[in-house]
């Protein structure tokens, strides 16, 4: 046989498949043209000189890899349907006569025609739609937009290097599958069913264990540090616990159904049922991929939907004043100098000063145990995450001026504010001992201590004598390691953004003779947090309609799948008397109940991950609960509409095939 008439084979078997192979080759031309653009964006040269556009490109080059690990696994996943939906014609054709070898040359043809389209077609519409994406980053940043057209050959090389290798494993994979099996088995891959599987009782308790421990720390964490900890363990749990309720409690809840007489033995029910107990094996690990990614979509998205979206308070928590200006400190005499040129700058700027506040604080880190509080340092000096405090000390008569109150205190005794809101009676640290005269129930600080992460006490002690004796013995127990004392100004100004950032500068240069000084200005730090927000935005979008597409497109080979599966079956019902009715009714049953439990089930998974996706939250300075609970309930609504209209459109496909 020539080298022609494999290739004429292939084509036809090609177009004979094409209701499997035409979604196989959309997808990988969509995977291949979002890796080209996501790759191509981490290495603009544009952005990488726009404000902000540094931590962007660090985003997208963390982007790449997760799109690039993205691809290997769902390439190799939805080629398992394709292989499988191939075996019986292929053992035709080896019965006929044809050796493996020449079936090896066939679907190596097949597979070099798929990886040319994929690669041709993304890498196309790679480059029509890479400006677009540069726009969109761009606008998000709310930056200028750069002139030009940047074609970024590495990218097209990397990116035509690593799905042509993707494209090889696949290839290797199937014909190590073929070379593999017998005739016999190849001739029925495609109709070979599962044995009725055992109610695993050791999986499903397995399964509930781990699900509700992922459960339990979401909803038992309060610490964003801890957060991010266990953050990574939580998720790992309900992937186990998923898969494991999936496969085996599904199987548990089919088998009671089919005991319950007066609902087994109903036409639908009955074959609903007694259809999906022999498949479960293979729809669990299908429905428990459409659940995880489903979920994936809705915290990715209303996450950084939030965080876009409420920029401008994010901004606000981090930045309270316009303008905020703190010093290395030796007391008083620090800030009164301190305010002093702030003054003279005012003055000569013409501008009049508002909301001002200023303190001298110093901050010291250590481990929390009941008030207890443990400073040290070298190479142990590492705090367990759940017990890490931040004590900020304030003297008295800053905290009387900033708040007009009148309180004393006496020798040992402060005033203490605790995030944590729980009841305390004392405070120790290095070396100190002292008595919570009054525990506050609100603190005027503001400044630097705003982004915060760690639970934090403010204490307020009654002189300056103590703040400094503070400072001499962490000092002593620190060294190098210490911190410093701190003054610290904040104000707003009578004045638009430019009257603001001249301020800024005006003050930058007065003060910057003096010791540590550091200047901060609200709106010269907007760009780099629409930069940050907005690149989280967009991240979060395009990974999320890269998973997106590939619950689709699972849901779509699911049912056509199970459609040749159950096309058979339906015929022979149709044959001992069950009208079209009726088997259109069963296959409604048996659709709707299965595919919509993912969804029903990925809900409960952000649900119960919000309290710990909002305490993550808090790390980013979003402290705006409300809005990220309706960014919540407004993607899960979207996303809902969205998955109705994609199980209509594979339940069509569904029915079309059982039918036919």
């Amino acid at each position: 046989m020539n080298h022609g008439f494999y290739l004429r084979l292939a084509g036809t078997n090609l177009k004979n498949n094409a209701r499997t192979y035409i979604p196989y080759w959309i997808a990988s031309s969509l995977t291949v043209m979002m890796f080209f653009i996501i790759l191509s964006l981490s290495q603009d040269s544009g952005l990488a000189k726009m404000s902000g556009g540094a931590v962007l490109r660090s985003m997208l080059q963390l982007g790449v890899w997760v799109v690039a690990l993205f691809a290997v696994i769902f390439l190799f996943y939805t080629n398992s349907f394709l292989i499988k939906r191939r075996k019986k014609e292929f053992g035709v054709y080896n019965i006929l006569g044809m050796e493996k070898k020449h079936i090896a040359r066939v679907v190596v043809l097949e597979t070099l025609c798929t990886a040319l389209i994929s690669l041709t077609a993304g890498l196309a519409f790679g480059l029509l739609l890479c400006k677009l994406c540069l726009l969109l980053v761009v606008n998000l940043m709310h930056g200028q937009v750069p002139f030009g057209f940047e074609i970024s050959v590495p990218a097209i090389l990397f990116t035509a290097a690593l799905f042509g290798g993707i494209f090889l494993l696949t290839l290797l994979s199937n014909l190590r599958q073929i070379h593999l099996a017998k005739p016999i088995e190849l001739l029925h891959g495609g109709e070979k069913g599962e044995k009725e599987p055992k109610t695993k009782w050791v999986l499903a308790v397995v399964g509930a264990i781990s699900l509700s421990a992922g459960y339990v720390i979401s909803l038992l964490t309060t610490n964003p540090l801890e957060a991010v900890t266990f953050f990574f363990l939580a998720v790992i749990l309900v992937i186990i616990g998923t898969y494991c309720l999936f496969t085996a409690g599904s199987v548990a809840v089919l088998k009671l159904l089919r005991k319950n007489k007066n609902y087994y033995y109903r036409p639908n029910h009955f074959i609903s049922v007694s259809g999906m107990i022999y498949r479960m094996k293979q729809n669990a690990v299908g429905l428990a991929n459409i659940c995880i990614l489903s979920t994936m979509v809705l915290v990715m998205i209303s996450t950084t939907f939030s965080m876009y979206i409420g920029v401008d308070d994010l901004l606000l928590t981090r930045y309270p004043s316009q303008i905020a200006i703190s010093q290395k400190s030796s007391g008083s005499a620090t800030l009164a100098a301190m305010e002093a040129g702030i003054d003279s700058v005012l003055e000569q700027q013409n501008r009049k000063a508002e909301n001002r506040v200023a303190y001298t604080y110093l901050a010291i880190g250590g481990s929390d145990n009941n008030g207890s509080i443990t400073v040290k340092r070298g190479e142990n000096s590492y705090y367990a995450v759940d017990s890490l405090r931040m004590v900020y000390f304030l003297t008295l008569q800053d905290y009387n001026r900033l708040t007009g109150s009148g309180a004393v205190l006496g020798d040992g005794e402060i005033l203490l504010y605790n995030s944590l809101g729980t009841p305390m009676q004392s405070l120790s640290l290095l070396g100190k001992a002292y008595t919570v005269k009054e525990q506050i129930q609100q603190f005027p600080v503001t400044g630097i201590s705003t982004a915060n992460v760690a639970s934090s006490y403010y204490a307020v002690v009654k002189d300056e004598g103590e703040l400094l004796a503070l400072n001499r013995a962490q000092e002593a127990e620190l060294g190098k390691m210490a911190s410093h004392l701190e003054s610290y100004c904040a104000l707003d100004i009578d004045g638009d953004t430019d009257a603001q950032l001249a301020l800024g500068d005006a003050l930058g240069k007065t003060l910057s003779l003096r010791d540590a000084v550091s200047v901060e200005i609200r709106e010269e730090r907007r760009s780099d947090f629409y930069a940050l927000y907005g690149g989280f935005f967009f991240l979060g979008v395009f990974l999320g309609a890269l998973f997106l597409m590939a619950t689709v497109l699972i849901m779509y080979y699911k049912q056509v799948s199970e459609g040749y599966d159950d096309k058979e079956r339906f015929h022979i019902l149709q044959k001992v008397g069950m009208s079209r009715d009726e088997v259109r009714r069963s296959i409604h049953s048996q659709v709707l109940s299965v595919f919509f439990l993912p969804l029903i089930v990925a809900a409960m998974h952000t649900a119960f991950a919000f309290p710990m996706t909002t305490c993550m939250m808090t790390l980013f300075n979003l402290t705006n609960t409300s809005l990220f609970a309706w960014c919540t309930v407004g993607c899960f609504a979207v996303f809902g509409i969205f998955y109705a209209l994609v199980y209509w459109a594979t339940a069509r496909a569904y029915y079309r095939i059982v039918e036919k």
